[in-house]
């Protein structure tokens, strides 16, 4: 396995280079953790193929789960020893009881007491491949006196059960160019569970290491102003492509920076060039109410897209 996401529509998609023999639609496969039935197959143009032979790199649809990069890719005889396997591959032994961090400020106050400690970490990111690198870089990073234990790793936005399991064991969630879905931020802030997001693997490295050698810089909290679902595209003549939304939460701010997210991934982030009601400039569009809005050097707008509107503020890191 190459590489491996979650498509909208398509479900698990990997891309695989196959190897030996001749990996044809219909086949019963497994990979890693995941098992399935060949559903469709397409090649590196683009094109449906019924079968990819040695040397061939190919997309594979049908599994029920996403593998991870570096999975073998196996043909077996049926949907039956297809999940024998793929279950035997999620063995494994239990975890090792002891003390964690919940936050990376706690690092510091855990590191002055002298005892080995733990830093539990729940891992999301926007395909498998990002996953496997942040997962070496950061764990790369223990030491005698702070053990970094990845707990649990997944395609595709932050959830709700990613935050319970984060609360559950004492762990901090890390998203890796992916957004909170559904209730996850509001459950977060409930239980206090210390989610943060990044754009590049250096920056979660960095904070962590810092944070380690009790150094960690001011934190950038993130107010929400609101949502906004794009219902409708427009392309417009020297303006560009112009978005036709509606306000589902909070409210669109002209001046505040925005966020266009598809299926729970970060795809752009920057500022509004317009935001109107009807015909009219508007300063700020409330919940419930429809808009139009362009985004500053950004086209590649789809409808069901999402806008988050929102702000920052520095506030200086503690060690409560």
């Amino acid at each position: 396995v190459l590489e491996s996401y979650v498509d909208r529509g398509r479900g698990p998609v990997a891309n695989v280079l196959v190897r030996d023999g001749t990996l044809f639609t219909g086949d019963h496969v497994v990979a890693g953790a995941s098992w399935g039935r060949v559903r469709a197959l397409t090649d590196d143009r683009g094109k449906q193929v019924s079968e990819a032979g040695p040397a061939t790199p190919v997309e594979v649809l049908g599994l029920n789960d996403v593998p991870k990069a570096g999975d073998f890719f196996y043909k077996v005889t049926d949907a039956k020893k297809a999940q024998e396997v793929a279950e035997a591959a999620k063995a494994a032994g239990p975890q090792k009881a002891t003390t964690s961090a919940r936050t990376l400020q706690d690092l510091h106050e855990m590191l002055a007491a002298g005892d080995v400690r733990e830093l539990k970490l729940v891992i999301k990111a926007d395909v498998q491949g990002s996953i496997e690198a942040i997962v070496k870089a950061l764990t790369d990073l223990g030491t005698d006196a702070v053990k970094v234990n990845v707990i649990h790793t997944g395609v595709g936005g932050i959830t709700e059960n990613d935050v319970n399991l984060a609360s559950a064991s004492e762990a901090i969630v890390i998203g890796f160019n992916v957004r909170p879905t559904g209730q996850a931020a509001p459950t977060a802030k409930k239980q206090n569970v210390d989610v943060r997001m990044y754009k590049v693997i250096y920056e979660a490295v960095d904070e962590v290491k810092l944070a380690m050698a009790g150094l960690l810089a001011p934190k950038i909290i993130e107010k929400e102003l609101g949502k906004a679902e794009i219902r409708e595209t427009f392309v417009i003549p020297k303006v560009g492509t112009i978005a036709g939304c509606l306000v589902t939460e909070g409210k669109m701010v002209r001046n505040a920076r925005v966020r266009l997210v598809r299926d729970s991934v970060n795809i752009w982030e920057g500022k509004l060039t317009s935001l109107k009601r009807f015909k009219d400039d508007a300063r700020e569009v409330a919940s419930g109410y429809e808009c139009g809005l362009g985004l500053e050097g950004y086209n590649d707008i789809k409808e069901r897209d999402v806008l988050e509107c929102y702000e920052t503020e520095e506030v200086a890191a503690t060690l409560e």
